[in-house]
């Protein structure tokens, strides 16, 4: 069975409070994303790895992987005006992919998720049609309405991550709907199309790194695995 992996990364970087964006931070000599791409090939070789970013960046991003003899195999794609408009983009790049292939989106920047959670995504997607892994919350949460708060019970909440991987059948559908900024990801796009989400057990090392304070621990995680 076909499995692509689209690799969205379009951020800005503007929570770093630099002019670099987050994806092209350097972590031990290489920048974030290619750490990210590293992840899927290391895991499967044969997939199929298309990353989505902005046109502005691609020219940048070319002379990174000369400079850095990056050789893993890997399309470029034009990124849109937001995150469902790159994935819009991705997906119209992918060409002879039956209904029941499958398709994971991944975010840029999340290089440390792991080899047994991609696996368990594609395994539950293709049995299911729909998988994302979740992590449990360990923080006390309230709940905020108006002026007033009250704690909130975190065993009815999770932290969502990426790959969420779906039937390309499901995946097109759902994307077939107008933008609407309340699709947070692309689960909350397939679900309201009507397709039930399966939850895969994630990996908490698998942070998205958007603040200083996330490259401090990924450069951490990085001394860890070496």
């Amino acid at each position: 069975m076909k499995r692509t992996v689209i690799i969205v990364a379009g951020g800005k970087g503007l929570r770093m409070g630099g002019d670099l964006p987050k994806q092209f931070l350097p972590l031990q000599g290489k920048p974030v994303l290619m750490h990210t791409l590293e992840a899927f090939y290391k895991w499967d070789s044969t997939a199929g790895l298309l990353l989505v970013i902005p046109e502005e960046h691609e020219s940048y991003w070319k002379m990174l992987c000369k400079e850095l003899n990056f050789a893993i195999p890997h399309r470029v794609v034009c990124g849109g005006e937001t995150r469902f408009h790159s994935v819009c983009n991705g997906l119209q790049a992918i060409e002879g992919d039956g209904e029941d292939s499958l398709i994971a989106v991944h975010d840029g920047v999340r290089p440390f998720v792991s080899s047994d959670v991609i696996s368990s995504c594609f395994m539950i997607a293709e049995t299911f049609g729909a998988a994302i892994p979740v992590i449990p919350m360990i923080e006390s949460v309230r709940e905020i309405n108006g002026g007033e708060s009250r704690p909130f019970d975190r065993n009815h909440l999770c932290i969502v991550q990426t790959p969420q991987v779906f039937r390309a059948g499901i995946l097109r559908k759902a994307y077939e709907q107008p933008y609407d900024e309340c699709f947070t990801d692309d689960a909350s796009l397939v679900e309201a199309s009507g397709h039930k989400i399966r939850l895969v057990d994630g990996n908490r090392e698998n942070i998205k790194i958007t603040t200083p304070m996330d490259l401090q621990y990924a450069l951490l995680q990085l001394k860890i695995e070496s």
